[in-house]
């Protein structure tokens, strides 16, 4: 659990600096912009592809996968039935406010307690193959879609395959399963551009909290607090029953799908969010509340499941 907290100690200090470079506006008006743009196309595809290409293509397609998936749609449908219906939001921001439900911080989170937790870093790819090569695309078809007005089949396949995230996504996983050895001249330049991507995303997410409040009024506060909840209680549950009831696992491996399940929203819905202009502050705030309560959580989850 040390490690854990390590993990999350390293994160809150990216954070700060950002609000710190927002707070005095070192970079500008401009930079947030700039920033969401500089991640999305080029440093974030290039982590995925690194991560995908050098991922146990056995782990990546494994029961853990389907337990993950099922877990998180559960998430997606439950958030987009209650938005839809009973706050009335807009398709964009029931987009987002469903990934923030149940897409989780498998990366820069999900690694360092896969490896500190768990005890397997590998634990997480499988959570971020589900999220990259299906939830991801679909999102951002949505979002394309509904934020440029045209929703024809060919547009949103359009954008789809045009997609960074997918593309890179997609080539890492076409790697791992060629079994086919990169050179290191190959290599090296994505692993060095994706080294970036976390720093430069949680500056950028920091930045965006100077001058804000959380929870202001007016802000979409009840979809933030129903995304939260999904997370960090309902999509837990979720995968504890299908993992124990449906497939039958227990020890060590039920423990390891129920920690992962419980992992904060990923800041990429933020990315999202902000490259797309909808649902930032719903993002944001639902980012920020999961990735501070997942602590406990993650604690009562460790004294439930291995005492």
């Amino acid at each position: 659990m040390i490690g854990v907290l390590q993990g999350f100690a390293i994160i809150g200090f990216i954070v700060v600096v950002g609000f710190a470079v927002g707070r005095f506006g070192l970079l500008g008006e401009h930079a947030p912009y700039v920033l969401s743009r500089l991640v999305f196309f080029v440093l974030t595809p290039s982590l995925l592809f690194t991560i995908l290409a050098e991922a146990d293509v056995h782990a990546l397609f494994s029961s853990r996968l389907l337990v993950s998936a099922i877990a998180a749609i559960a998430c997606f449908a439950v958030f987009a039935l209650v938005a839809s219906l009973l706050f009335q939001r807009r398709l964009p921001e029931v987009v987002i406010g469903s990934l923030a439900s149940g897409y989780v911080n498998a990366n820069n989170i999900g690694i360092p307690v896969a490896a500190y937790v768990i005890g397997d870093a590998s634990y997480s790819a499988p959570v971020v193959l589900a999220q990259l090569l299906v939830f991801a695309p679909i999102a951002l078809a949505l979002l394309g879609g509904s934020v440029s007005g045209h929703f024809s089949v060919g547009s949103v396949l359009l954008q789809t395959v045009r997609n960074p995230l997918l593309i890179a996504s997609a080539l890492g996983v076409l790697v791992a399963v060629s079994g086919v050895e990169l050179p290191a001249v190959v290599l090296e330049p994505f692993h060095l551009l994706g080294a970036g991507a976390v720093g430069v995303l949680l500056i950028n997410f920091g930045m965006s909290l100077s001058g804000s409040r959380l929870l202001e009024p007016g802000t979409g506060r009840r979809d933030v607090v129903l995304a939260t909840i999904l997370k960090l209680a309902f999509m837990p549950l979720v995968a504890f029953a299908l993992a124990h009831y449906v497939f039958g696992m227990t020890g060590h491996e039920l423990f390891a799908i129920v920690v992962l399940a419980a992992l904060p929203t990923a800041q990429n819905v933020f990315n999202y969010a902000q490259r797309y202009e909808r649902g930032v502050v719903i993002a944001r705030d639902t980012i920020l509340l999961t990735t501070v309560l997942c602590i406990p959580v993650l604690v009562l989850i460790a004294f439930l499941l291995k005492g």
